[in-house]
């Protein structure tokens, strides 16, 4: 089988009124800067030499007309305001037209390998945005994979139409949190023939900024004028999770300031706050530690994979089962921070999987 992949990656192009361009390895230098502190270590990383580094953050503060970064002695590099805001805006459009992204790459590859390798079937997943089900498509490699993100209802309405072969689904563990789920999408679920694949399970909960951890132990503290809070699509999953954890404590979103600001993925919710332009965010805790925030977990939940039970016996989709319980791919799932593997691609149906929660 070929596997001629293409990635896609966004990136900035800065011009002047004069059609000036600079460089966008300036976005790796000032990441490098930020991390280490060290123009040398950062020059080193971003795979440029030392003159062509300070060569960029000079053409950088001529651009803008403010420094990118200060030099002071025996204290290292320091991001200025100007570079901190530039790099977390380039780490924010990353994270936001992420999914999407991947979602064209996914598309396009399946069609080259259908033009290099001749037609043959293709497993269609439509999926909310999540760190493990990003890693499937890597391990495929005996599996044409088409991963297209969506929120939940559009994965299941695809589903029903013969659109897609697999829908991830997510509910919390907790029983009575699950019934409220299911019974948020009984219109999309056809439980007598769809199965689940068992996946993972995550962590949703708080995403804080080490500086507002002493402000925001719960989410009480969210009701607190002060506190900016960043959420979610109110078409997601996660969004529905959130408000039934208000729900639990007499809290309404109109309570909280900058509930009504959204960002589309748990990646783009933790960037925005480790931005400094909320103090807290609700997400998976693997977001967080990607931006070294702080976390506190409010519900664990099963992430899963659904399809109607007679694609089960498709030979492409027994493939995929191999490859979810195969431990190259369940050890890539432990390195995900609030992952775990939940007896990977075992097959139950929806009674079976509420009941043993309920047990």
């Amino acid at each position: 089988m070929h596997r001629k992949k293409l990635s896609i990656s966004p990136a900035w192009v800065f011009r002047s009124d004069d059609g000036e361009l600079f460089d966008p390895i300036l976005f790796r230098l000032l990441k490098g800067l930020r991390d280490t502190g060290k123009l040398t270590m950062a020059a080193e990383e971003a795979r440029v030499s030392y003159r062509h580094a300070w060569n960029l953050l000079n053409r950088g503060a001529d651009f803008f007309g403010v420094p990118l970064v200060y030099m002071r002695k025996g204290q290292g590099t320091q991001l200025s305001p100007l570079g901190e805001k530039l790099l977390w805006s380039e780490q924010r459009v990353k994270a936001r037209l992420g999914p999407q992204i991947d979602s064209m790459a996914s598309e396009l590859n399946n069609q080259l390998q259908q033009l290099l390798a001749g037609v043959h079937p293709v497993l269609r997943l439509h999926a909310s945005h999540g760190y493990a089900v990003a890693l499937l498509p890597n391990f495929a490699d005996q599996v044409e994979l088409d991963l297209q993100y969506c929120n939940p209802t559009e994965a299941l309405n695809a589903l029903g139409r013969g659109d897609c072969d697999l829908a991830s689904f997510h509910f919390p563990s907790c029983p009575h949190l699950a019934d409220q789920v299911m019974r948020a999408y009984r219109d999309q679920l056809d439980l007598k023939n769809l199965r689940i694949i068992r996946f993972v399970t995550r962590e949703q909960g708080l995403i804080i900024r080490g500086d507002s951890r002493d402000d925001v132990t719960g989410l009480a503290d969210l009701t607190r004028p002060d506190i900016r809070f960043i959420n979610r699509d109110e078409h997601s999953g996660t969004r529905i999770l959130f408000n039934m954890l208000l729900a639990e404590q007499g809290i309404t979103e109109n309570q909280i300031n900058g509930a009504e600001r959204e960002e589309f993925t748990h990646t783009a919710v933790a960037a925005y706050v480790a931005a400094g332009m909320a103090d807290v965010g609700f997400g998976v805790e693997a977001a967080a530690a990607q931006f070294g925030l702080d976390f506190i977990p409010l519900s664990t939940e099963h992430y899963l994979l659904i399809c109607p039970e007679d694609r089960l016996k498709q030979e492409n989709m027994q493939q995929l089962l191999s490859l979810m319980a195969s431990q190259p791919f369940l050890s890539e799932i432990d390195k995900l921070v609030g992952y775990a593997p939940d007896r990977c691609g075992e097959i139950c149906t929806f009674a079976q999987l509420l009941a043993s929660d309920r047990a």
